[in-house]
């Protein structure tokens, strides 16, 4: 399993390409069956407005240490051969990714709900905070960060 958090913006479909190439198909040949990723992009609105930009903090050690936590429950629950977890923290701008989950497995049936539940734990237990740039110089900060499922 990889987890990355940084700063560099990066393109989701390279990282997943490479990563399968170079780690998941060398170490698995011939067992995989199925992939599911999950790719997160800045929108350019919330709330009603028109969002120019965001500023995305996090806690390091803190935030690797929750996200590297999920990533272990989701192996503890479903038959996972890899996982890749990309976030970016730092300055962004809309359309950008923010954050790619990809998991390899044997069957579909645990890519997909190791997928979910891995995005859906991390933007409700990870230590992230958004602080978004409107219109006219405001910024707010981003009191709702998740929607469940």
């Amino acid at each position: 399993m990889r987890l990355v958090v940084d700063k560099a913006p990066f393109s989701p479909w390279e990282s997943v390409a490479r990563y399968e190439r170079e780690v998941v198909t060398p170490s698995f040949p011939g067992k995989v069956g199925a992939a599911a990723t999950f790719v997160g992009t800045m929108r350019d609105f919330n709330e009603g407005d028109e969002v120019r930009g965001m500023t995305l903090e996090h806690y390091p050690g803190m935030t690797e240490r929750e996200l590297q936590r999920i990533l272990d429950e989701a192996g503890g629950r479903w038959t996972l051969l890899d996982v890749l977890l990309h976030h970016r923290v730092g300055e962004l701008s809309p359309q950008e990714p923010i954050v790619l989950v990809a998991v390899w497995s044997a069957h579909r049936k645990e890519a997909f709900e190791a997928c979910r539940h891995i995005m859906e734990a991390l933007k409700s237990r990870a230590p992230f905070w958004k602080k978004e740039q409107l219109d006219g110089g405001h910024h707010r900060w981003v009191e709702k960060n998740s929607d469940g499922y």
